[in-house]
């Protein structure tokens, strides 16, 4: 089982790091999962025990200059790694004007991901900063524990409003109550609500449009004989989704939310090269 990788370029390390920034925020630990072509992290707390769980895909051609895996048998060539996403969000942080960096798993006492930062210097030779990062190894027999999370059947999908925007509602928000309801219907109408004994708030956000979801047969997978004005609702933990709001240092060229009445919101944030899926499940 071997692994390294590099990057020279700078913007693709400012955005790696960005990217490892986000996860930080999202995840106390996680697991990275590296393949051939791709690399992924991965919360997977069970939604059915009040966990939220995450699912971020990037292309480890647009980030790294060098990749190179051999995974742990020539028929399963995937590595499952579980690791503290700061420790590595520190690391990068000591790289924002470095010449290269370069990842690769260690093993000196324990498993260790090696991220080795060459720093310009004024002399000729270099310096260079190695942060070794605690990782566990996940063995096979436990890899389908972390498979993607399907997609419920959603009752509405809709895009959301600008983040910051939404952020700042939802920072608002939070000081008055714990939990927060969605709502969304298909006419791309979405409000926010809280409501306690004492006050009852409601944002409205209207004209956001609903993606053009289609299945097998052409129809759009979300209830096609739903109501549009009709609303799908879910009440959930207001922290969890102020957390993925300030998390976001990607800014994201697509976001929608899908809305299972009462059981969850699957939020989806598309960026050219990076993809986050982030599942808040309702609140009883």
């Amino acid at each position: 089982m071997r692994f390294r990788a590099k990057i020279v370029d700078l913007a693709c390390l400012n955005h790696f790091s960005r990217v490892v920034n986000t996860i930080a925020k999202l995840a106390r630990s996680c697991t990275l999962r590296l393949t051939a072509s791709k690399l992924y992290f991965i919360l997977s707390d069970k939604v059915a025990n009040g966990g939220v769980s995450m699912w971020c895909e990037l292309c480890q051609g647009n980030f790294f200059d060098e990749f190179q895996m051999e995974g742990v048998a020539t028929e399963h060539n995937e590595i499952y790694l579980e690791l503290v996403p700061e420790n590595l969000s520190r690391a990068l942080k000591t790289a924002q004007s470095a010449k290269t960096v370069k990842m690769k798993l260690t093993n000196k006492h324990c498993p260790c991901l090696r991220v080795a930062v060459e720093l310009p210097s004024l002399s000729s030779s270099s310096r260079i900063v190695t942060h070794d990062i605690p990782v566990g190894v996940i063995p096979r027999r436990l890899w389908n524990d972390f498979r993607e999370p399907s997609v419920p059947d959603f009752d509405v999908s809709i895009y959301l409003p600008v983040l910051k925007t939404m952020k700042s509602v939802v920072e608002r928000m939070k000081n008055l109550s714990n939990s927060i309801v969605i709502e969304a219907n298909l006419n791309g109408e979405m409000n926010l609500k809280i409501e306690t004994d004492l006050v009852s708030v409601t944002t409205h956000f209207k004209d956001l449009g609903n993606p053009p979801w289609a299945s097998e047969d052409g129809r759009p997978s979300s209830a096609p004989d739903r109501d549009l004005e009709s609303m799908a609702e879910a009440r959930v933990d207001i922290r969890k989704l102020q957390q993925l709001l300030a998390g976001q240092q990607v800014n994201p060229t697509k976001a929608l939310c899908n809305i299972v009445s009462k059981r969850i919101v699957h939020f989806i944030l598309l960026h050219e090269d990076v993809s986050l899926q982030y599942f808040i499940p309702a609140l009883a």
